[in-house]
């Protein structure tokens, strides 16, 4: 019987895109049904340079990525693209959270596995519309950056809650809503309903990173406000900016103290 740790490195190291999406939905059910055990004595996690990915897309420096608007069926293809893009990370990071943080509370883990669920399904969504408009994903370039920070905090949980979930991922709470606003005005009613569907479960899966955070900061004894804006200083000032939307990041676990600390960090040159 496969552990969940195992199951994890399986889903992180399938390179085929149905390979990895069809794993991450049967691991998952097996793991729901309690197929999957969490061993308290399983040994630390092997290093992962790179998880499995298919041959394309072209990984670029975002600098190097075009801006396209959404008036036309390529522009609109390229920017679903990007989201899929990230969504199919995001399948990734959550099963590396699985796979890289021992000893945690089942409660992490079942979070983690659904997690990764929602994402394979989003991913999918994302897949057949940009089939609809004639492309599949792969075919445009794209960045490397959420793994990049999975890399850079692979050594610590509190640091991983708090930069990927709460920082990267979260960035789509700030941008989405107004994707759809345009979507809708290019009468793309279709991708606009997806990106709705997304935008509501992420602010379900942001949280998860806030709560985790937090439990990390009290295991710590560690005030939580002060050490957010230290990481968001010491890691991610780069990649803030604003303007945020506060009601989605309130409603996925960001204090006021944090919020504020967010403005402060995207304004500090």
């Amino acid at each position: 019987m496969l552990t969940l740790f195992e199951a994890a490195r399986q889903c992180l190291e399938a390179a085929a895109i149905d390979d990895k999406i069809a794993s991450t939905h049967a691991h998952a059910a097996a793991f729901a049904r309690g197929e999957l055990p969490i061993p308290s004595d399983a040994p630390p996690p092997e290093p992962i340079r790179m998880p499995g990915r298919p041959p394309r897309p072209r990984l670029v420096h975002p600098r190097e990525l075009p801006r396209r608007g959404l008036g036309s069926d390529p522009g609109r293809a390229a920017f679903v693209h990007s989201i899929a893009h990230i969504e199919f990370n995001a399948v990734d990071l959550a099963w590396d959270a699985v796979y890289r943080f021992r000893g945690m509370p089942a409660a992490f883990y079942a979070d983690w596995v659904r997690i990764a669920d929602d994402e394979a399904r989003h991913f999918t969504m994302l897949r057949a519309r940009l089939q609809a408009l004639g492309h599949d994903y792969g075919d445009f370039d794209a960045h490397n950056g959420l793994w990049e920070m999975c890399e850079k905090t692979a050594h610590d949980g509190m640091e991983r809650m708090a930069l990927v979930p709460r920082v990267l991922e979260a960035r789509g709470l700030d941008v989405t809503p107004g994707m759809i606003v345009k979507l809708r005005a290019a009468g793309d009613e279709h991708t606009a309903g997806a990106l709705e569907t997304i935008l509501h479960e992420e602010i379900a899966h942001v949280a998860a990173g806030s709560r985790w955070f937090r439990w990390f900061c009290e295991q710590r004894r560690v005030d939580p406000e002060p050490k957010f804006r230290e990481l968001l200083a010491q890691y991610a000032r780069a990649v803030l900016h604003g303007p945020f939307n506060m009601e989605a990041r309130g409603a996925a676990g960001f204090s006021v103290e944090e919020l504020e600390a967010l403005l402060q960090a995207a304004e500090t040159p």
